[in-house]
């Protein structure tokens, strides 16, 4: 049985798929590749990726209908490709809970370094999860033993990048890191992407809790953001 890491690329561009399958074959990945969002989903289960390269443009089911029923099954890294640049694009992607964005045209060192910075990224928190750490807050209990947040007793859903900032700014309660900052802690200093990353995903946390509560991440103007505990 093979041990490399499997990357499944998904683009309707059969050239471009096959283009990205060959950078990355080079550098010891197996790859499947696949061209459109149907076969996506349904490959998904069979090829059991590590990584997903994922196309936003894909006929049929787009790429952020793809994103969407991966994440209801599983937390496997997503890197979205698209020729769109804009901010409502990258903003919606990563509130899917894909883990980097990538706008084409991109050259093979700069996906090359995506692919490694997302995987190591993915490794280590599997391996710090093996820890065993739990933080108990008023109603609210995150543990990194399974990825899970429990609110009133309720399991919520978390996409993994959610839950890292979230666990990172709450097991340091009160104390603000900029934004910069936290790009740097749960992105990863490879990560090519901005400051809206980290509001997007502030934004995406607070929207599941009751602002009543006697914790919360709290913004600190003109710095950043805390997890601030009452």
């Amino acid at each position: 049985m093979s041990d490399k890491m499997k990357i499944m690329v998904v683009d309707d561009d059969e050239h471009i798929a096959e283009l990205i399958s060959l950078y990355l074959k080079r550098e010891g990945y197996e790859t499947s590749e696949v061209y459109n969002g149907a076969e996506a989903i349904e490959k998904f289960e069979k090829f059991k990726p590590n990584l997903i390269m994922l196309d936003i443009m894909l006929p049929g089911i787009d790429g952020y209908e793809v994103c969407r029923e991966i994440r209801k099954v599983s937390n496997v890294p997503v890197i979205m490709l698209t020729a769109k640049g804009d901010t409502f694009d990258k903003v919606l992607g990563l509130e899917l809970g894909a883990d980097d964005y990538m706008v084409k045209p991109f050259e093979p060192k700069e996906l090359l370094a995506r692919v490694k910075a997302v995987l190591r990224r993915y490794d280590a928190r599997d391996k710090y999860a093996e820890n065993g750490n739990r933080l108990t807050f008023s109603n609210l209990e995150i543990s990194m033993d399974n990825y899970t947040v429990t609110y009133h007793g309720n399991e919520l859903n978390f996409p993994p990048k959610e839950f890292e900032l979230l666990y990172f700014l709450a097991k340091r309660p009160n104390q603000v890191f900029t934004r910069d900052q936290l790009l740097d802690k749960i992105w990863g200093y490879e990560y090519i992407g901005d400051t809206r990353t980290v509001d997007v995903h502030i934004k995406r946390i607070r929207e599941k809790f009751d602002e009543s509560e006697s914790w919360g991440v709290k913004t600190v103007w003109g710095v950043g953001y805390k997890f601030e505990v009452k």
